[in-house]
């Protein structure tokens, strides 16, 4: 008697779902970068955008690396990555929630495939926030994203305890957070450790892979992400997530510059 074993197969091996309004000017450096890390597949739900997103992105979606869908209505993030996992959980081995200044970094790996096999079998991996400040730019200049801001929290900050996540997208229950959903099975940190503790109990881990997070860059886009609200929350950010977010501990971090050529031609 013979016992066969099937494995399923899967389009893609990693996804990322993101919600955008009104960030048109950053979508190419944040698809393409990732393109580059290895994400196969791109879902982009689009909170009521007035500006040229979808221009931006129509080269993207004709080439089947987005799917785009419009997304209208107030506090729409969780439902968004909701319908995301509705539809797609049985295209992808792995699904990643990002928003649109949060950039995956790679310490030890190539691709973050590399990594997620490093890892072995997981349910979801958390993966711990880098706040970068603003180096003290006041308006926005010309550049990517990634090579005006270069000066960055300390990696123990409190801040940087919030983590985003890459999970199988099977085993998702619920999205009562943006950062941390409900799984069937157990999370793990970014070294392979089973986390016991909620994210804000621990310490940061990012000697791996790390998720850099621009949020805020100068003081002109700051302002100009705050007109545009919030996608899970009904109300404004305050003048003072500026102050707490402008973290400039570490001076000219170049982890970043090695794709700045790269990410130039492609975007050109």
């Amino acid at each position: 008697m013979f016992r066969f074993i099937f494995k399923r197969k899967y389009q893609f091996y990693l996804t990322l779902c993101a919600i955008a309004k009104n960030e048109g000017r950053y979508l190419k450096e944040w698809i393409e970068y990732h393109k580059i890390l290895g994400v196969e597949k791109f879902f982009i739900y689009d909170n009521e955008s007035t500006d040229n997103t979808q221009e931006i992105l129509k080269p993207y979606i004709d080439s089947n690396l987005v799917e785009y869908r419009y997304f209208p209505g107030k506090k729409m993030q969780l439902k968004a990555y909701a319908n995301c996992v509705r539809k797609h959980k049985r295209h992808t081995r792995y699904m990643g929630f990002l928003d649109i200044d949060e950039f995956i970094v790679l310490i030890k790996h190539k691709t973050i495939a590399d990594y997620l096999r490093s890892l072995g079998n997981f349910s979801g991996v958390q993966i711990n926030w880098l706040v970068y400040g603003s180096g003290g730019a006041k308006k926005r200049e010309k550049g990517l994203v990634m090579e005006r801001f270069k000066d960055h929290s300390l990696a123990e900050h409190k801040l940087n305890r919030h983590i985003k996540v890459i999970l199988n997208p099977r085993l998702i229950l619920r999205f009562f957070s943006a950062h941390r959903p409900v799984i069937f099975g157990r999370y793990i940190d970014s070294n392979g450790n089973i986390t016991k503790k909620q994210f804000w109990d621990r310490i940061p881990v990012s000697n791996q892979i790390r998720i850099n997070h621009y949020a805020i860059k100068s003081y002109e886009e700051f302002l100009e992400k705050r007109s545009r609200g919030r996608a899970r929350f009904d109300r404004k950010r305050g003048l003072d997530y500026f102050d707490n977010y402008d973290l400039n501990d570490i001076k000219n971090d170049s982890i970043m510059d090695k794709y700045v050529v790269e990410l130039k031609k492609r975007i050109k």
